[in-house]
């Protein structure tokens, strides 16, 4: 079959057609003509589908016919009859044998003659058919052109896709240089047009690679300037194929050519910008083939800048400065053009097609690309940016005008297609492409340094400050309203791009700092506010939707550190002719009027309260932080917002539910309106939480079960505090925990129990409902992941010693004989039972993972027992320490006879730490915890276990030596000589400056006696002056008989233990000192149960008396060698000093020294006034701490509020608690705040480290404060009192008033 029929012919042209269909990528995707011929050639090797062409199979099956019998007869030849192979053994061999001759052969020489000639028949067939077509396409489309109108520019002549989907015929530079020729403008017509007809046809790639591409070029960018449309379309066409398919070393010449050819058009054209009531029609051919050509330009622009990064800058650079050169071209050249009249110019037509300037973004977003373009603009073609800001000038000054036409273009541009625009529209869209050009720019460090700018008609350079002046006024005279429905012109209004523009400089740090953080910024945007508050009538198109506007960029400023400080310190903001105060101010008392309806110009029924939400909600941004609340709290804010939300939840529950038939729409509404509201307003309040004070001033508005239940509902639903906020409500749960009223309203709300139930879901029950994939890992740690999270919650919950008085205080535990394996704990006493408490094989076997879940109770009750006062409620209700021994008896080798050697288990490891942490009393010098992990070696545990107190002594260090005889020493000297000094001032200013000296230079001499003496001596002068007496002078004397009489609780009587185990291991004490110290103890009850008020209140706290132990009658009894006379005196005098309204928590509780309110509220003042000024300071002093703690959910006023309740007992050495003490007498209490804020200081590296491992609370509350000494940080408190001393201490005198 060597021979091809016609009907072959046939057969193999469409099979050929097919092939060249299937592999049109490939082809059209080639550079040149050699390129594609290579991948024709190599196309077995890159195609998997090239034996499944149905060509391919064609040749196959025709080579198969033609040469099977030759290659049957080579091969019987070439083998012997035994099977072996006459030239050799290998098989490949005979294939290469066998192949050699069958191409020698005849019948392969003919195979090939006539496949050759049926092939280039039957391409030469394909040819001619192709230029049929193409002329029938042509003619067609020649026809189509001047049947239909040619009014839209909008056509597909320069889109860039065009150019797909068509065939090519390869073209030789032969033909391409006829071409040239042919292109020639002194050529007809027609010859042009036939030479674009063929140039499109061809490849790109043949074209731009040929020799004659320069000269056919420039023939090219002269044919665009021709009137014909079928001249400058077709060029388009070519351009737009090239774009798509080329390489930018090539498509840059293109782009910049079209540049320089729009360029020339406009020169040459001169055309008229439309003033007045002209408008200027898109229709017009000029204007229609400059739109293409520069829509062709915006097209590239777009889409350059995903490839430009992989060649040279050059190139980039080339495409950029044509672009700037087109664009600036006629501001150059008009200013010194002597015509009046205003010519159109490439601005206009760039602004009409890309109105928000899309390809300025894009070029500015790659650093790449904008270090050219921000290079540029500073030098040569500054003038672009002088335009754009000129435009925004212009229109800020032109709005009264522009008012009407501005509301034209919105309703117009809802139509689908424009051809007429006024000369204002176009003004306008060159208004909004300006601006985003500037809005992207100023974004930008190096942007803003093109800053200020002389502009024409301009006496002073515009800086960024009044950019941002301009952008806001323009703002107000063009407010969108608030409730329109969303439309796609609603970004094209002046406000919205404004808008914009506001919200990105917000987003970023330094720019804001440069851009917003300005006092003429604020003042600009508060000058309406100011008006109104003056009785005057804001000049605004629409007060209300501005006003929104307005109080939203406010809360983006407020909501940074930089911002809130230009709001509270700077004041100069000018409220009246020579009034000047501070943004905060303003803006609170604007709300405060919005709240009252005060303001009847902004009572609209549909805005009002968006209005006003929208200024609590930039007061929220302040009061949420400890130094905005100082500013804000005189206005009592948290007032006016409780009892607008009052008024709101009584007229909500008035509202009639609607009748079915009946138009209840409108009550619908209404009813809608008012929940919003109602929400609105307990969000407000609910973040008062935030800080500790705001915490007291929400307690006092009687909303916190309501502010605390809708944070249960949102906290559940894992949604986001506010737009502003970074974090959840970790730290809002953590700070009102901390509290005994708070701890409440969240057990009252279901948070509590529903806490308790995730932890044991986590623990007992895991993910069962999950399909198992692969078997869960066995947990290596007590604590995984999976539980962390819940542990850490109940920390936080339970770490104040008020919360677990709430919580646990007369509960119970179950104790039940039998738990079923579906019975789950709901509350604290539950879990404490299940997972702590476990004394039983019922509660044993209740557990499905006994070992795990018995230790995380065991991790979650040493956590527990650093808070000695928690402890004490603890053994006094549960006898935990009692349980343990009991526990670890029975985890020995011979549990019954009660001998044997304990089993080191994890469990008896716990047990073992948790019993030596509440055993040992201690600081991080005095006491050694046990390791809860085993060693490496033969002996894994060598710290022996025990099973009755006390502890083995290993566990306790050398105590301290405390010196108990009068030194010879400067202060000694001071004390024993300065008992007739007559001027009482100058003895307090020469005793301060004598115990700082000491402290920097020989703490260790003020220990003993010698503190003893001085701070009796202190406190006894402090007393008796008249100017440091804050409270009246304790007046108590008490009967022997009522004395004796008097009980302690369990709790004080175990605290007394605590105590007594402490003096004797620091020697202070003598051996019968419990008689002295249960005296003492007995004393300071009747005396502060004297000073009390009675509460009517169901906090347990609240009750009766204080519930934990006095910690600081310990101490100074302990400070005065078990002297109770003494200590009692100290103590008394005391009572009458500011310090002890901070220093001694057991005296200020319910205390008839500070108002009812504050009694009954269960906040002590260590909480609401020293917590919050360290919060306050740690932000300012210490700003990574108190970043981590946010990060973490938990707050530095629960540490502190641990610590000072305990008078950093186990936390401190007992040399630096009595310095705490003697400190914080003789330098003033505000030194408390100071010796806190130092601690975190001297704790900021452990504090960051286990913050990213999440073991920040663990570590605050387990670990001791290792190295600490007051010596070394007094000074630096020092530094702390000078900066900070007028507003802590002022507000701590108001502990008898604090809340207005």
């Amino acid at each position: 079959m060597s021979q091809l029929s016609a009907e072959d012919e046939v057969e193999l042209q469409s099979l050929l057609k097919q092939l060249m269909r299937s592999i049109n990528d490939r082809i059209t995707g080639a550079a040149s003509t050699e390129c594609a011929e290579e991948v024709l050639l190599h196309l077995e090797e890159t195609d998997k589908n090239f034996h499944n062409y149905e060509f391919v199979k064609y040749l196959r099956q025709y080579v198969e016919n033609s040469l099977g019998t030759v290659v049957e007869e080579e091969t019987k030849s070439l083998t012997r009859g035994d099977g072996q192979h006459a030239i050799g053994s290998g098989h490949d061999t005979l294939i290469h044998a066998v192949t050699r001759r069958t191409r020698e052969s005849p019948e392969y020489q003919q195979m090939m003659h006539t496949l050759k000639n049926t092939m280039v028949i039957v391409v030469e067939s394909l040819i001619n058919k192709f230029e049929e077509d193409q002329m029938r396409r042509d003619e067609m489309h020649r026809e189509k052109q001047h049947s239909q109108s040619n009014s839209q520019y909008m056509d597909n002549c320069s889109d860039s896709d065009s150019s797909f989907n068509q065939s090519y015929a390869f073209i030789r530079q032969e033909q391409l240089q006829v071409l040239a020729e042919k292109l020639d403008s002194s050529r007809p017509k027609e010859v042009r047009w036939e030479a674009l007809q063929a140039l499109c046809c061809a490849p790109p790639s043949d074209v731009l690679s040929c020799e004659s591409w320069s000269s056919l070029r420039r023939k090219l960018c002269a044919a665009l300037t021709e009137p014909d449309p079928d001249l400058s379309d077709n060029v388009l066409l070519f351009f737009a194929k090239s774009f798509s398919s080329s390489p930018m070393n090539v498509t840059r010449e293109i782009y910049t050519s079209l540049a320089k050819s729009v360029e020339s058009s406009f020169l040459s054209s001169q055309l008229s910008f439309p003033t007045g009531s002209d408008t200027i029609d898109i229709n017009r051919p000029e204007i229609v083939r400059l739109l293409k050509q520069i829509r062709l330009m915006n097209d590239y622009q777009k889409e350059v800048t995903t490839f430009w990064i992989r060649h040279p800058e050059k190139y980039m650079e080339e495409v950029i400065e044509s672009t700037f050169s087109l664009l600036s071209f006629h501001h150059e050249h008009g200013s010194t053009s002597p015509r009046a009249e205003k010519v159109l110019e490439p601005i206009h037509l760039l602004a009409l097609l890309d109105v928000k300037a899309t390809w300025f973004k894009k070029w500015m977003h790659g650093y790449y690309s904008r270090t050219v373009v921000l290079r540029l603009l500073e030098g040569k073609y500054k003038s672009l940016i002088i335009a754009a800001l000129q435009q925004c000038i212009h229109y800020s000054e032109s709005c009264e005008r522009f008012t009407s036409e501005t509301a034209e273009i919105q309703s117009a541009e809802n139509s689908a297609q424009r051809s007429v625009y006024s000369g204002k529209e176009l003004e306008y869209a060159f208004f909004v492409h300006s601006l985003c050009v500037l809005g992207k720019i100023i974004i930008y460090n190096n942007g803003r340094k093109l800053f200020p700018i002389k502009v024409r008609k301009g006496k002073e350079p515009v800086n960024l400050t009044d950019l941002v002046v301009i952008l806001i006024n323009i703002m107000y005279q063009h407010p969108k309203p608030p409730c329109s429905d969303a439309s796609p012109t609603d970004s094209l209004s002046p406000s919205s791009l404004v808008m914009e523009v506001l919200w990105m400089l917000c987003e970023r740090t330094e720019c804001a700092a440069e851009c917003l953080y300005q006092t003429a910024v604020i003042q600009t945007l508060l000058d309406p506010v100011i008006a109104l508050l003056n009785g005057q009538q804001a000049k605004l198109k629409s007060p209300a939707a501005m006003l929104i506007l307005v109080a939203d960029i406010l809360a983006r400023i407020a909501n940074t550190d930089k911002g809130l400080a230009l709001f509270l310190d700077e004041r100069n903001l000018c409220v009246a002719h020579s009034e000047r105060t501070c943004a905060a101010l303003v803006i609170v008392q604007f709300t405060l009027r919005l709240l009252d309806k005060e303001l009847s110009s902004l009572n609209e029924s549909d805005t009002s309260h968006t209005l006003c939400g929208a200024f609590i909600f930039v007061c929220r941004q302040i009061y949420n932080t400890c130094e905005g609340l100082q500013v804000l709290r005189p206005y009592g804010l948290h007032k006016a917002i409780a009892a607008a939300w009052k008024k709101t939840s009584s007229l909500s529950d008035r509202v009639l539910t609607p009748v079915p038939g009946a138009t209840a729409g409108g009550a619908t509404q209404e009813l809608q309106n008012m929940l919003i509201w109602e929400e609105t307003l307990l969000d407000s309040l609910l973040n008062f939480t935030a800080t500790p004070k705001g915490l007291l001033l929400l307690q006092q508005t009687g909303a916190i079960n309501e502010c605390v239940s809708y944070m249960f509902t949102r906290f559940t639903k894992k949604l986001q505090v506010s737009r502003c906020e970074k974090f959840g409500y970790g730290v809002m749960v953590t700070q009102v925990a901390a509290t005994a009223p708070g701890v409440v309203a969240l057990h009252s709300s279901g948070l509590v129990r529903a806490l308790v139930i995730e932890l044991w879901s986590t623990l007992e029950c895991g993910s069962e409902d999950m399909r198992v994939l692969r078997p869960k890992p066995t947990p290596m740690d007590p604590i995984d992941r999976s539980s962390l999270k819940s542990f850490l919650s109940l920390v936080n919950l339970l770490s104040s010693s008020q919360s677990v008085w709430e919580l646990l205080g007369q509960q119970p535990l179950a104790n039940k004989c039998e738990y079923t394996l579906r019975e789950m704990p709901s509350s604290i006493p539950d879990l404490i039972d299940r997972l702590i408490a476990v004394n039983s094989d019922a509660k044993i076997h209740s557990l499905f993972h006994y070992e795990q879940s018995h230790t995380f109770g065991l991790r979650l009750l040493s956590v527990l027992s650093c808070n000695l006062d928690s402890f004490l409620l603890l053994e006094s209700q549960y006898a935990i320490c009692s349980m343990l021994l009991q526990s670890q008896r029975e985890n020995a080798t011979e549990p019954d006879a009660g001998e044997g050697e304990f089993i080191i288990d994890s469990l008896s490891v716990e047990r073992n730490h948790v019993l030596v942490r509440v055993g040992v009393v201690g600081g991080p010098s005095e006491r050694r915890l046990p390791p809860r992990a085993l060693q490496e070696g033969g002996d894994p545990y060598p710290w022996p276990m025990f099973s009755t107190y006390p502890p083995p002594p290993c566990y306790t260090l050398d105590p301290p030596k405390v010196l108990h005889t009068q030194q010879d020493s400067e202060i000694s000297a001071f004390i024993v000589s300065s008992k007739d000094t007559k001027s009482e001032e100058s003895w307090m200013v020469i005793c301060r400056r004598l115990y700082c000296k000491v402290m920097t230079s020989k703490p260790s001499v003020l220990t003993g006696k010698v503190l003893a003496d001085l701070l009796e001596k202190v406190v006894t002068h402090l007393s008796n002056t008249a100017a440091e007496c804050f409270f009246s002078p304790a007046q108590y004397k008490a009967e022997e008989k009522s004395v004796k009489s008097a009980g302690l609780s369990s709790v004080e009587q175990l605290g007394i233990n605590i105590c007594l185990r402490y003096g004797s291991y620091l020697q202070l004490i003598k051996d019968d000192a419990v008689h002295d110290l249960t005296l003492l103890m007995k004393h300071i009850k009747i005396f502060l149960s004297s000073q009390r008020v009675k509460l009517s209140t169901e906090l347990i706290t609240q009750q009766d008396g204080y519930m934990g132990h006095d910690w600081l009658a310990s101490t100074v009894f302990l400070i005065m060698s078990g002297d109770a006379d003494r200590s009692l005196h100290l103590l008394l005098n005391l009572s009458s000093l500011l310090a002890s309204a901070f220093i001694w928590p057991a005296a200020i509780h319910a205390s008839a020294r500070v108002p009812a309110a504050v009694a009954e509220s269960g906040i002590p003042p260590v909480y609401w006034c020293t917590a919050h000024y360290v919060e306050m300071l740690l932000k300012a002093e210490v700003p990574l701490v108190h970043s981590a703690f946010r990060m973490s959910g938990f707050t530095p006023s629960q540490m502190c509020l641990h610590w000072l309740t305990q008078c950093f007992w186990n936390y401190l050495d007992w040399t630096e608690i009595c310095h705490y003490v003697s400190t914080c007498v003789l330098m003033g209490p505000d030194y408390q705040v100071y010796v806190c804020v130092a601690v975190f200081k001297h704790l900021q590296p452990h504090i960051l480290q286990r913050t990213q491992s999440q073991e920040l609370q663990v570590f605050l509350k387990e670990e001791p404060i290792q190295g600490f000494k007051f010596g070394n940080y007094l000074e630096w408190m020092e530094g702390l009192e000078r900066r900070y001393r007028d507003v802590v201490l002022t507000d701590m005198k108001t502990v008898r008033q604090p809340v207005d």
